[in-house]
């Protein structure tokens, strides 16, 4: 289906067609934009399937900044939909347009939405306009907790990278819990490099290891850590990235100290 506006589609009004601007498909059907409760709208759609061309002419038709934000019936934007469809070149459609980042949501974020779907490149986009890492959702937690549940490792470093908190809690639960339960040992060393506490009990009093089968390679990786702690440079390390905070490659890149510590503070 294609879409023009038989209307107004005035910023003022939020939704096309709350002014009388309907959306008409190449049908000829109404989608009537039934104020700010509506199902969809076409706009929602177009980022959905990752139709860069259709949503740049929906846009230029008429579908203003304030709609392209306007949540819809399950309180996600064009951009949430964006980057759960991992469609790079709609994520940065909506936001050369002035789509938030940080849409005032109870749900999920965008970069939520860009972690579960797994593209590294979305959460990375997100992150250079000011995305917060620490966007917490009642049901997934922070971004890094979604990572890590769906076992993204790309999003989890890139995360990790950008000064992500890497013992954020959702009801106790880190995200080396999540690595744990999906028994997943790269994550696990991941986590722990970047300063993850072994030792954090959730909700229910259970460490990491507590989800491991004993003899599993995610429980000999925790034991391991458990029995042999980081190295002093490791801890000095995971010290100075926490005190770079958000954005802290960019400012270990300009330290004037050899290139190898840079290579070593910025884990490559």
């Amino acid at each position: 289906m294609t879409f023009a506006p038989s209307g107004d589609a005035s910023c003022s009004e939020g939704w096309p067609g709350a002014a009388g601007g309907d959306w008409i498909g190449s049908e000829g059907r109404a989608v009537k934009g039934a104020g700010f409760w509506v199902e969809r709208t076409p706009v929602h759609e177009a980022a959905q399937r990752g139709e860069t061309r259709q949503l740049q002419q929906l846009i230029e038709s008429g579908a203003c900044v304030n709609q392209v934000d306007a949540r819809n019936i399950d309180g996600s934007t064009p951009l949430c939909d964006a980057c759960a469809s991992g469609s790079v070149e709609c994520v940065k459609l909506l936001l050369s347009y002035g789509a938030k980042v940080n849409p005032p949501l109870y749900t999920a974020s965008p970069l939520h939405e860009a972690c579960m779907s797994g593209s590294s490149e979305c959460v990375r986009l997100l992150i250079d306009v000011g995305a917060n890492l620490e966007a917490h959702d009642c049901h997934f937690g922070t971004p890094l907790h979604v990572a890590c549940a769906r076992e993204h490792l790309d999003c989890v470093k890139v995360l990790l990278n950008a000064g992500a908190n890497v013992n954020a809690a959702k009801l106790h639960e880190t995200a080396l819990h999540h690595a744990a339960k999906v028994k997943n040992v790269d994550l696990i060393e991941m986590l722990i490099q970047f300063g993850g506490n072994i030792y954090a009990r959730d909700n229910r009093g259970r460490k990491p290891s507590d989800y491991t089968w004993a003899s599993s390679a995610p429980a000999r990786c925790l034991e391991h850590y458990e029995k042999t702690p980081l190295s002093l440079s490791q801890l000095c390390r995971v010290s100075l990235r926490r005190a770079a905070g958000v954005r802290g490659l960019e400012k270990i890149a300009r330290l004037d100290i050899p290139p190898r510590l840079i290579d070593f503070l910025s884990y490559n």
